[in-house]
């Protein structure tokens, strides 16, 4: 099998995403118990030097399925999955407290409580993005300023997979929820379907950027967030003195 130093974007896309029956597809139509999903990209052979691309949503989909319902130990074998990890927690729970603030009965103080606790959350995510992207450029410190520079880090593409771990789990729980009519089911087949293709190209697409960044064929740096509305330095809200009556 060709190492992935020789696999381009579209020979990755083809292996990491077959063009036969698609195997989550049929998967969801006989599934009846809470399961993962089992259908990830295949892993090629590859030097990998500390990212495993294909091994991500694997990673992801375990630690999703056993957040919402511990039977196994989910643990980090390398610091970058420590951290690849602790940024998906940082999304997962985000996920879930989002949820908390568009439930018709929250108001007042309990809702007050939720935002902080989204922007806390957005707030580790991003801190997280970024310190995964520092682990990878120490592995390839001598990248050639000669390569085309990649707009969308490594880090960022991590976070569009989490989230896309997400959005399968919680989509393939609808394809099989009791109290839904068989078109709704029928329906969330269908986007599993397509949410299980976007995630097999993008994760297509990383294995390729990194085998470019291995070959010093393209290269990537650090993009800090710089987010203000959490910094009482720079949000106007944060910062402002409450206004005195007379």
């Amino acid at each position: 099998m060709r190492t992935l130093q020789r696999v381009g974007y579209r020979e990755a896309t083809a292996l990491l995403n077959p063009t036969s029956t698609h195997p989550i597809s049929t998967k969801a139509r006989r599934t009846t118990t809470p399961c993962i999903l089992s259908a990830h990209p295949r892993t090629i052979n590859q030097p990998t030097k500390m990212l495993n691309a294909p091994n991500i949503p694997a990673l992801h989909d375990h630690a999703t399925a056993y957040w919402h319902n511990p039977t196994s130990p989910i643990e980090a074998t390398t610091p970058l999955d420590k951290l690849i990890l602790d940024h998906h927690r940082a999304n997962f729970d985000l996920w879930h407290t989002e949820d908390q603030a568009r439930a018709p009965h929250v108001t007042g103080e309990a809702m007050i409580a939720i935002k902080h606790n989204i922007d806390r959350l957005n707030q580790q995510r991003n801190d997280l993005v970024e310190r995964i992207d520092i682990a990878l450029l120490e592995a390839v410190p001598n990248q050639p300023l000669t390569a085309p520079l990649h707009s969308e880090t490594p880090g960022l593409m991590i976070d569009r997979l989490s989230i896309l771990a997400l959005k399968i789990f919680h989509t393939e729980e609808e394809t099989r929820r009791p109290d839904a009519a068989p078109e709704h089911h029928q329906r969330n087949r269908d986007r599993l379907e397509l949410l299980t293709a976007q995630r097999n190209d993008l994760a297509a697409a990383l294995t390729a950027l990194w085998a470019e960044v291995l070959a010093g064929t393209r290269r990537f740096k650090l993009y800090r967030q710089l987010k203000m509305y959490n910094d009482p330095t720079l949000n106007p809200v944060l910062y402002a003195q409450p206004t005195k009556t007379s």
